[in-house]
């Protein structure tokens, strides 16, 4: 029974030194984060999340870490584990407030502002989320309206093309038409000077003949009496 009792106790207190080691290394990353520090505060809070994976505290100031490096893509790794694992609302609301604001700054107002509801459901009071849900919502009518009417834009680019194409094709035929008109009239009137030389030719060789035909004696025959 004492052997049991002694090892109970030396189970517990394996555990209060697992979870003291955990807080450690959150108060030496709290530290170097508050000298700004956030590379070596890193190195601390990941000491914490190895130590204890559940501990929502450990993963939110992890991420809070990352964020301060511009390492948003794994801030954002952070913070959504760290709002998974928390209970309290208040800090849970800052968690959803942080990826709120990872979000709006890389444009992706969608998320962001899933993120503020989010929050300011945990914490109904907080202005701050407030006002960047209500200026996100402001950035993402904009950014929708502009990509409208770079749409359409396109859309205009697009159909100007088509019908500068298609007058383009206009000018062609209209050309190749004026073209082969000129080609036919050329023919027609090379025709017509060959007929007109032909006939030239013609009405001089008559007269040649007619001259000749002159020029020869005739024969007088005399008419016969009945």
């Amino acid at each position: 029974m004492k052997k049991l009792l002694s090892l109970y106790i030396l189970i517990m207190c394996s555990l209060c030194v697992f979870a003291q080691t955990d807080r450690q290394e959150i108060r030496k990353g709290n530290r170097l984060f508050r000298q700004q520090q956030f590379d070596k505060a890193e190195v601390n809070y990941r000491k914490a999340t190895n130590l204890n994976q559940k501990n929502p505290q450990a993963l939110y100031n992890l991420g809070c870490a990352l964020m301060q490096q511009q390492k948003d893509s794994a801030a954002i790794v952070q913070f959504e584990a760290a709002g998974k694992l928390e209970t309290n609302k208040l800090r849970k609301a800052k968690v959803y407030h942080n990826i709120g604001v990872v979000c709006q700054n890389h444009q992706m107002y969608g998320e962001a502002i899933e993120a503020y509801k989010e929050s300011l459901r945990n914490n109904p009071k907080d202005m701050e989320t407030r006002y960047n849900l209500a200026l996100c919502q402001k950035q993402q009518k904009k950014q929708n309206q502009d990509n409208q009417n770079k749409d359409n834009k396109d859309q205009d680019k697009d159909k100007n093309g088509q019908d500068n194409k298609k007058d383009q094709n206009q000018k062609d035929d209209k050309k190749n038409q004026q073209k082969q008109d000129k080609q036919k009239e050329q023919m027609s009137k090379e025709n017509a000077e060959q007929l007109l030389q032909a006939a030239m030719q013609e009405e001089k060789n008559t007269q040649q003949k007619m001259k000749k035909q002159q020029a020869q004696p005739r024969d007088r025959r005399l008419e016969k009496n009945w």
